[in-house]
């Protein structure tokens, strides 16, 4: 990091104080810390309902299989300058039974929701936020994550903010200041633009979005799927 952001970490992150301050990639972990191999890379965009569910989901049922997961945010906005997509709920027919769906599959998974306001919203603070804490703390960032996605879809706080994402953090016990100076750094930026450019490289171009051995699924619609091949491998 540069600037201010790189003089705080020791209040922000104070059992962390000596952690270097690049963007560089983390283990991938259990949610209980746990470092383990043949991790699942998760991507997700923070205005995807169906990708607050997913990551409600995806870290219980990879440890039932003692996987790791990879969390990575990505902004649909430039996927979908590659695909010529458009978020589900705003597109001619499909919109509203996708409005009907999504909260029938949060439903379905004892989860809260409520459509927001306003949607969909742009992913960069909140993704920005996720990369710092992760380079730093990756359980303290997938907390963080989920907690923003509730506050979105839960809560109808626009989380599009960077002064909402900050008060976000903030209740986790960051400090609302070093959240918002990361959130302007040229190098949390730059992490972020490098993820999803990486993640179209790779052929990502929705969320929830899951490779796992080399195997992509898409939707939480695939979690059946998913189950089975952590189960017994590929059919």
């Amino acid at each position: 990091m540069t600037g201010n952001t790189t003089g705080s970490l020791t209040q922000a992150f104070p059992d962390n104080a000596a952690c270097s301050t690049n963007m560089a990639d983390t283990p991938p972990l259990t949610k209980t810390g746990g470092i383990l191999t043949n991790p699942i890379d998760f991507y997700f965009d923070y205005s995807s309902p169906y990708g607050y569910i997913a990551a409600l989901k995806i870290d219980d049922l990879a440890a039932r299989y003692e996987r790791g997961v990879i969390w990575k945010p990505i902004l649909l906005g430039a996927v979908f300058k590659v695909t010529g997509g458009k978020p589900l709920p705003t597109l001619p027919l499909k919109g509203d039974y996708s409005k009907i769906d999504i909260a029938r599959s949060a439903r379905f998974h004892n989860l809260p929701y409520k459509f927001p306001s306003k949607f969909p919203i742009a992913g960069q603070a909140p993704s920005r936020a996720f990369y710092w804490v992760n380079e730093r703390d990756p359980i303290l960032a997938r907390k963080l994550a989920r907690t923003l996605y509730q506050a979105y879809f839960v809560d109808d706080r626009d989380i599009s903010s960077p002064e909402i994402t900050a008060e976000v953090a903030a209740s986790l016990g960051l400090q609302r200041d070093d959240v918002l100076a990361a959130l302007g750094s040229e190098a949390v930026k730059e992490k972020l633009k490098s993820e999803v450019d990486a993640a179209i490289a790779r052929g990502v171009f929705g969320s929830p979005y899951f490779v796992i051995d080399g195997e992509p699924f898409w939707g939480v619609d695939r979690f059946d799927q998913i189950e089975r091949w952590l189960d017994k491998g590929p059919f």
